[in-house]
């Protein structure tokens, strides 16, 4: 399902109002990913800061493997510092391969990296059942080394992986990459970190969800059709709690309670005590006091990501180390691209703040033709406008905030990291 929302993006573009005029770009600095681990170009939400101060980064190669990429800001360069097939101890290649890194990778307290592998996309000579389940991972900078835990629900992707280290715990999110509905599409699950044992929590049936920590330690994730899965390791019980946005039941154009599921951008303040949420395709910014009691969690509405905005989209939303929220939103626009804007929100203002369209300051990052002047393969993410500025040409997929306050967005072909620089965020 995800490929085809992919490449419905990346080829179909339609041509509607851009929602800042005159633009006022926002300066970026592209780091392209080592080639061999995203051939395609294609990457999801896999990228996170470390305690070291460098970046971690999933990587997609359909039908061969995937790796896990350190980026050092301060120096520029990359390297792999996991071989999921090598780390597993299995080289499938085709729909049996560990294809993707799709997780939201998370930073443990102890400052391991937790991230998961998941399946790619099926010939029509493959099936389904090809492909074995992928692996949650844990990989330690401070050593070098990768802890792999089982595979937790055969055939199903990880989708998401949350580690609560203080009780020695990791919840996971599978997928089966099934259309939404029963039959285990995916599963809400407890992984202990010491035995590598598991225990189904719920069969969510909800497409793509992220699972966030409150203060209390308990943890969420969506359901299909709008309620949320709340687990509390103190009792023991899983709640399932109803949710209303400005004390109204969920509107249809909010995405949030689709029959047929929607994928949702979940994350957490570093307190726990508010969660903001971006449905994929809703131009809204909304925000859960998870302090709150009772079976309901009331939402607020904060407001437009993208004022005069026709058509968005967007599927990277982080809360940086200060509790503010970035969004890497795009939007169809007469140039024919999808149009990458920036997007913040702090607590006390009235509406989330577009900062602009990110530009590209060194265009050249990388060689986009070969020796014989022919255009390298899926390098065809870049756009020059009519004026020389270079941007994005297809949505982006992850978003992250360092300590030092520099925003990273991952963009598609060639799969690359765009560092916004604290000053160009001012």
């Amino acid at each position: 399902m995800w490929k085809n929302i992919a490449l419905a993006a990346l080829l179909v573009t339609p041509t509607i109002g851009i929602a800042q005029s005159p633009l006022k770009w926002v300066p970026s600095t592209a780091h392209m990913l080592p080639f061999e681990t995203a051939p395609e170009g294609e990457g999801y939400f896999s990228i996170i800061e470390g305690k070291n101060g460098k970046l971690y980064v999933g990587t997609h190669a359909n039908g061969v493997n995937a790796w896990l990429v350190e980026f050092d800001p301060s120096s520029g360069k990359m390297k792999v510092v996991v071989d999921c097939h090598k780390a597993i101890g299995k080289d499938i290649k085709g729909f049996g391969s560990q294809a993707k890194i799709h997780t939201r990778n998370n930073l443990g307290a102890s400052g391991k990296i937790y991230f998961g592998t998941k399946q790619g996309y099926p010939n029509k000579d493959e099936k389904r059942e090809d492909y074995p389940g992928g692996y949650p991972m844990v990989y330690d900078p401070a050593t070098g080394e990768t802890k792999v835990y089982p595979i937790p629900v055969k055939h199903h992707g990880i989708n998401s992986i949350t580690p609560d280290e203080s009780r020695g715990i990791a919840y996971i999110s599978t997928c089966a990459d099934h259309r939404p509905g029963p039959g285990e599409n995916s599963i809400f699950l407890i992984l202990d970190l010491k035995t590598g044992k598991y225990r189904e929590l719920i069969d969510t049936q909800h497409i793509y969800g992220f699972i966030v920590l409150d203060h209390l330690g308990r943890a969420y994730h969506p359901l299909l059709g709008g309620d949320i899965a709340r687990y509390d390791p103190k009792t023991d019980k899983l709640e399932r709690l109803k949710q209303t946005i400005n004390g109204k039941p969920l509107a249809a154009d909010s995405h949030l309670a689709e029959a047929t599921s929607h994928p949702i951008n979940w994350d957490a303040t570093p307190d726990g005590k508010t969660l903001y949420c971006v449905p994929m395709s809703t131009n809204k910014l909304y925000s859960y006091d998870l302090t709150q009691t009772g079976p309901t969690l009331n939402g607020r509405d904060l407001g437009t990501l993208l004022p005069g905005a026709k058509s968005t989209d967007c599927r990277a939303l982080c809360v940086g180390p200060t509790g503010e929220v970035w969004a890497s939103v795009t939007e169809a626009s007469p140039l024919g691209i999808s149009l990458n804007h920036i997007v913040s929100f702090k607590s006390g203002d009235k509406a989330p703040r577009d900062r602009g369209p990110v530009s590209i300051q060194n265009p050249d990052y990388t060689p986009f033709t070969d020796a014989k002047g022919k255009p390298m393969p899926y390098h065809g993410g870049t756009f020059k406008t009519k004026e020389g500025v270079t941007t994005s040409r297809h949505m982006t997929l992850g978003v992250c905030q360092s300590k030092a306050g520099a925003v990273y967005v991952l963009m598609l072909q060639p799969y690359t990291v765009l560092e916004i620089k604290p000053d160009a965020l001012k």
